[in-house]
């Protein structure tokens, strides 16, 4: 995998989901996959990786930039649920979750492509992984990188037709079939994010009760 690309285990060591809608900002992509009563707050990668492994227990110290009564306030502190930040370039929003499968809901793709399209990237931190596509509301695709052929989507002609994924990962190495995959995928699609996209402060939320 490309170090220099988004999304990327270099940086998500221990797994990630990630979620690509073409055409929608941020805060509306966010609303459309969470509850509107949650409260964002702005926070970059560094500091969500503090709020991740402190929760409660954290310090002023710790997030020197952030105020922690309104991280309590606006309920980021609390671990029983996805933290979520997303993000934008050159046309595409993105929602980058650290370690958990919430974003890889089917209700939450379809919710994402509604009047646009999406996908979604899950890589866990065994190294199983998941891509999945939609359109306006409809599950194109929806597949394990190293079977291919088994795609459980409504019709999984439309994404290969527009990528040529499927000749990418067989014509590459079996263990890089999710890389290879995901990103044929994103040059096909013009989703090629650099890897600082979500590096600074962005949208930020937590989802309570879904783990």
């Amino acid at each position: 995998m490309s170090f220099e690309m988004f999304p990327n285990s270099q940086i998500y060591d221990t797994g990630y989901c990630v979620l690509f809608a073409k055409s929608v900002e941020p805060d509306v992509l966010l609303s459309r996959i969470v509850d509107s009563n949650v409260t964002s707050l702005l926070i970059n990668r560094d500091e969500a990786d503090a709020i991740k492994a402190l929760g409660e227990d954290i310090e002023a110290e710790d997030v020197p930039g952030l105020d922690v009564d309104e991280l309590e306030t606006a309920g980021l502190l609390v671990n029983s649920g996805p933290l979520l930040r997303a993000g934008a370039y050159q046309g595409w929003s993105f929602v980058i979750e650290s370690e958990g499968p919430y974003l890889a809901g089917d209700a939450i793709i379809k919710a994402a492509s509604l009047g646009t399209i999406a996908f979604c990237a899950r890589l866990s931190e065994t190294g199983a992984s998941w891509i999945s596509y939609a359109e306006n509301g409809e599950i194109m695709s929806s597949f394990d990188p190293l079977f291919v052929d088994r795609d459980y989507g409504n019709r999984p002609e439309v994404l290969d037709r527009l990528t040529g994924y499927r000749s990418a990962v067989s014509h590459g190495d079996r263990a890089e079939a999710y890389e290879n995959a995901l990103r044929q995928i994103q040059e096909r699609l013009g989703c090629l994010i650099p890897i600082s996209a979500d590096a600074d402060r962005l949208y930020a939320v937590r989802v309570p009760g879904q783990y």
